[in-house]
């Protein structure tokens, strides 16, 4: 059973979401020949205060 973690910076529309985990469960059983009902995919969405890039906390989009 493959699993996909997704980790992003900030939040997406429950219907942003649901298109990423649809094009990402496409790719996944086309590339390695598994049933789509078979793959998990877990998005986490992380506060920009909670990153850092280059040693310096991410900023919040405007």
């Amino acid at each position: 059973m493959p699993y996909v973690n997704i980790r992003l910076a900030g939040t997406l529309t429950r219907k942003q979401k649901e298109e990423m985990c649809a094009g990402v469960t496409k790719v996944i059983a086309e590339v390695t020949n598994k049933p789509e009902d078979s793959i998990l995919i877990f998005v986490d969405e992380d506060q920009h205060e909670n990153i850092a890039k280059g040693g310096k906390l991410l900023i919040k989009p405007a």
